[in-house]
């Protein structure tokens, strides 16, 4: 068991497993192509089991050497669901289920670094962009209810109920098409309706959104800025355990050299008498 860890726990076995990663989702790319299946579906197919075995066998691998300790980490519980998804027959009613095994893509997540502190950044930054999104649903809202008051008379395909409405703003949020499209049409019935939509914009868009890139931004600062000090303080951890070492051993020396010295070196000579 300590060969099987020491094997899983060495770099070259993450980049191999990341290539395996890379390599299978070129092939669940490929399945999408009818003719490229027409020429090659048997051998997809084939390198799909084998992908498949690979990360299964992986999963087994890691639960053996592990235990219970392997369902405690979030990365290995997103590996081992992502694995078990795409375990689905490919027929009967949950044919649909079988499309989960574009999911084995996202194992990269786990595996590169880069990847993984972005989203540790993302879920640490929940409660704040939480708070954000609560506001702009109530804006969003309070905006559906006074759109189709103004609107839904004259244009209710886009401002009819608030349903419409709110998928309306979502759009004129986004700026697509949101001028031409919709603002414009409107004030030609409305002309003062760009007193109502340049706000909504300017509030949604350019300040709300902005303000979730900045709480992002300030989460992936603070988990950069705690894993400095983790590493700081690992640092002088070690610089005091190698301190004592290096006191240890002079104590030692010392205690050799001693032992070592002749007794006699300060006995007293012999009395002379005047």
């Amino acid at each position: 068991m300590s060969l099987v860890r020491k094997i899983i726990e060495k770099p070259q076995f993450e980049v191999f497993v990341l290539i395996v990663i890379f390599l299978n989702s070129i092939t669940l790319g490929l399945e999408t192509s009818t003719e490229i299946m027409a020429t090659y579906g048997d051998t997809l197919h084939l390198l799909d089991r084998f992908f498949l075995a690979f990360f299964s066998l992986e999963i087994m691998l890691k639960i053996s050497v592990y235990k219970h300790k392997f369902f405690k980490d979030p990365w290995n519980l997103f590996d081992f669901i992502i694995v078990s998804s795409s375990a689905f027959p490919s027929a009967g009613s949950i044919t649909i289920l079988r499309a989960l095994r574009s999911l084995r893509a996202l194992r990269m997540i786990s595996i590169i670094p880069t990847l993984k502190k972005v989203v540790s950044s993302l879920f640490s930054a929940i409660p704040g962009l939480g708070a954000i999104t609560g506001i702009v649903f109530l804006l969003f809202y309070v905006g559906a209810v006074i759109a189709t008051r103004l609107f839904s008379a004259d244009f209710p395909e886009w401002f009819g109920n608030i349903g419409k409405s709110l998928y309306s703003l979502f759009q004129i949020m986004t700026l697509e098409s949101w001028s031409m499209g919709i603002v414009r049409p409107i004030m030609l019935k409305h002309p003062y309706a760009w007193a109502f939509f340049i706000p909504f914009i300017l509030v949604t868009t350019f300040t709300l959104l902005n303000l979730m890139v900045a709480v992002m931004v300030n989460a992936m600062d603070s988990e950069n800025e705690e894993k400095k000090e983790k590493a700081l303080s690992q640092k002088d951890k070690e610089d005091i355990l190698e301190e004592l070492r290096s006191l240890k051993a002079e104590i030692k020396d010392l205690k050799l050299e001693k032992k070592s010295y002749p007794k006699d070196k300060y006995s007293p000579g012999p009395e002379i008498n005047p």
